[in-house]
């Protein structure tokens, strides 16, 4: 018999043998492991829930289903907690903000054919299994509904004993499908691919890296300004984690006059901004800054935009660059920013808006922002990616 003491940063239990790490338990629970490895709660916690989703226990897309929501909250928070205590950073925390069940509006799915057609959905953990989703409770009821149709696309883009990617992401006007495969597009496949596309209510399809058909711009709104982004280009996960995440930002900023934006994307944070400030968006990827330039041109009431690529990891902006704007956001991928941290640290720049998908390189960027004389006031965790170990951070530095 073991007790579970407590759960990693994955999820994973602690035992109390001192060794183990087990799945989709909870601290305190009394567990039995069989010699097949099968695993029996045997006094389960307060915390512990049916998981609201059937596929749960087949499905690697998900890891705390079996809690309730206000433990995932508290531990998602505790995980942020837990890398800032490590720098020696002790601020406010708010409220965690979780997204609505069903409502992540883009998702990679996997497919395969089989003998009967094709099989499209989720990977098993830590497996090549693949699991049909057809009630997932994590996306939209639109990307629920295109699953039928991306099974019949599976039969077209996969090869026997191969496997394709589909990326799916809901637009205003319909779905947008990226497919990845390793079989080349024909004349006729082409052509058979439209038709499929217009059937089934598809707003664009892309081929790797080759666009097919599309039937409507597959738009995405930020703040009242549309934008289509490149096929594959980085999205919030849902819109109300979006949502939450600007709300932050718009009241880190304020009323600042210029706005640098910093791995700015196709403009989630830029076009809202620029209802009240002029924004300077640097990103490195060029066919996002078209995609946020075409969206400011087409919009309404937006004030000065300017854009700008650039590899802000090898090439960050300096501080006689930065001096041209009284605040920045900041959004870096998971390995943080750290050659643009120490040149914001060292400008005169007064208000940074940081974002960071890592608690531990939002830590260590935040611990040199401190050491240049910022304070740090409140930290708001995002839980857009619901049931699972990621979480979201948004935070407001400010010059003493």
């Amino acid at each position: 018999m073991l007790t579970i003491e407590s759960l990693t940063h994955l999820g994973l239990g602690r035992a109390s043998d001192g060794r183990s790490l087990l799945p989709r338990v909870l601290p305190g629970e009394e567990v039995d492991v069989a010699q097949d490895g099968t695993l029996r709660i045997v006094t389960p916690s307060a915390d512990r829930v049916a998981a609201p989703c059937r596929h749960f226990k087949s499905c690697g897309g998900c890891a705390m289903q079996h809690a309730t929501d206000a433990f995932v909250a508290d531990w998602k928070l505790g995980i942020v907690q837990k890398a800032l205590h490590a720098q020696g950073i002790t601020p406010a925390f708010r409220n965690v903000m979780t997204s609505p069940v069903r409502s992540r509006r883009r998702a990679k799915f996997s497919g395969r054919r089989t003998k009967k057609g094709a099989m499209v959905g989720f990977h098993g953990k830590g497996s090549n299994t693949l699991v049909a989703v057809p009630d997932c409770q994590l996306v939209t009821p639109a990307l629920t509904a295109s699953l039928p149709a991306l099974e019949e696309l599976t039969v077209m883009a996969c090869s026997r004993k191969g496997e394709i990617d589909l990326t799916v992401t809901e637009a205003a006007l319909g779905v947008d499908v990226l497919v990845e495969t390793d079989k080349a597009i024909t004349p006729q496949l082409r052509v058979a691919l439209a038709a499929f596309a217009q059937k089934n209510g598809l707003t664009r399809l892309v081929w790797n890296d080759e666009p097919v058909v599309t039937i409507n711009p597959p738009t995405q709104h930020f703040g009242d300004t549309g934008v289509v982004p490149p096929p594959g280009a980085f999205l919030q996960a849902t819109k109300d984690g979006e949502l939450a995440l600007l709300a932050a930002v718009e009241e880190i900023v304020g009323g600042a006059k210029r706005v640098v934006d910093l791995f700015a994307g196709c403009g989630t944070f830029t076009l809202p901004l620029a209802k009240r400030s002029e924004v300077h968006a640097v990103e490195g990827e060029a066919e996002m800054l078209e995609a946020l330039d075409r969206g400011w041109r087409e919009g309404f009431e937006l004030r000065r935009v300017t854009t700008e690529t650039r590899d802000l990891f090898r090439r960050p902006l300096e501080t006689d660059e930065l001096g041209h704007f009284d605040a920045a956001v900041i959004d870096p991928p998971r390995a943080g920013a750290e050659a643009q941290i120490a040149t914001l640290a060292a400008s005169d720049i007064k208000t940074i808006a940081m974002v960071s998908c890592n608690p531990v390189t939002f830590a260590r960027d935040a611990s040199r922002l401190i050491d240049a004389g910022f304070t740090l006031d409140w930290v708001q965790v995002v839980d857009q990616f619901r049931w699972s170990p990621h979480v979201e951070i948004v935070a407001p530095f400010k010059r003493k």
